[in-house]
């Protein structure tokens, strides 16, 4: 039984989330091999092919899969899947992007947001908002699925000598092309792969105030997030949300300022080691799940905290 893992990447270096994913595929049990479809991403399969417990890597480099298209990288995945039981990628936004393609052009069930394996073709994922765990079983001949990163430890990311095996398929759709993306850049680390992360939500009443939470994040070298309601009233970008209609993160420490506590902000950052709630109400759900509460006026706390650290 060999298992494929796409790999999630942006053609120079190779994200964190992949490494999850492969522990997803290592508790599945067989040879993993990564896929890597991109362009000059000669960098990301040789680190794929360090990865621990990494047995092949497939370099598909072709300007079809520059920007990962999905009309163009689902039609080389399913061509590779007959070789393969399980077809993995995480459940980021380029593999929500074209798994769901893979399996309906394979015709078979999606089976997303895994968090645990139970067996080769059981699994376990959460459902209405992670207020329940389904555990779901697949007879699909190729089982198609997408790993949660915060459910799996990631695996070492050196110790493999995986080889490099060229792929020459090329899969251009012709039915889509690249027009231009706008990346936030920040010295602060990415929100979905942060130790620390500091929160923000409507308790911050507008934009500007969101400044001493930067203030404190860039102390305790954390990233910035938001609930959905921070994020709707404008006060914020949507890449910063956190929630399930947002990014799902479980750092280290996860600080919520003002945030009363919504169940659909919970199912993206409850599973994280330790909670701190600031708020005024003592009766916010949030105050439910956090393992350290504090109540008061967030304008006067946070600059204490900061001058603290």
């Amino acid at each position: 039984m060999a298992i494929l893992v796409i790999a999630d990447h942006d053609n120079a270096s190779l994200f964190g989330a992949t490494l999850n994913t492969v522990a997803a595929a290592q508790a599945i049990g067989g040879d993993i091999h990564v896929l890597v479809a991109g362009q000059n991403a000669q960098p990301v399969a040789e680190a794929a092919a360090k990865i621990a417990g990494v047995s092949k890597v497939l370099l598909a480099d072709n300007a079809a899969y520059a920007h990962q298209l999905p009309e163009n990288v689902a039609p080389l995945v399913v061509e590779l899947a007959a070789n393969y039981s399980h077809v993995l990628a995480a459940a980021s936004t380029n593999g929500k992007n074209f798994l769901p393609r893979v399996a309906a052009l394979l015709d078979v069930d999606q089976i997303s947001e895994i968090i645990a394996v139970e067996s080769a073709d059981t699994f376990k994922r959460p459902i209405y908002a992670g207020n329940a765990i389904a555990t779901v079983r697949s007879t699909a001949p190729v089982k198609v699925i997408t790993v949660r990163a915060t459910g799996f430890d990631p695996v070492a990311a050196e110790g493999g000598s995986a080889a490099i095996e060229a792929v020459s398929l090329v899969k251009d759709a012709g039915v889509s092309s690249f027009v231009g993306e706008e990346l936030a850049k920040s010295d602060r680390p990415e929100l979905g792969a942060a130790k620390v992360v500091v929160s923000g939500g409507r308790g911050l009443q507008n934009g500007d105030n969101f400044k001493i939470l930067y203030a404190l994040a860039d102390k305790l070298g954390a990233a910035v997030g938001a609930s959905r309601a921070a994020v709707d009233a404008g006060f914020v970008p949507n890449d910063m949300q956190v929630g399930q209609t947002g990014k799902i993160v479980a750092p280290q420490l996860y600080i919520a300022v003002g945030i009363s506590g919504a169940i659909q902000h919970l199912a993206g950052m409850k599973d994280s080691k330790v909670i701190v709630a600031i708020n005024k109400d003592e009766e916010a759900p949030i105050f439910q799940v956090a393992d350290y509460g504090l109540v008061g006026d967030l304008f006067e706390l946070i600059p204490e905290l900061e001058k603290a650290i």
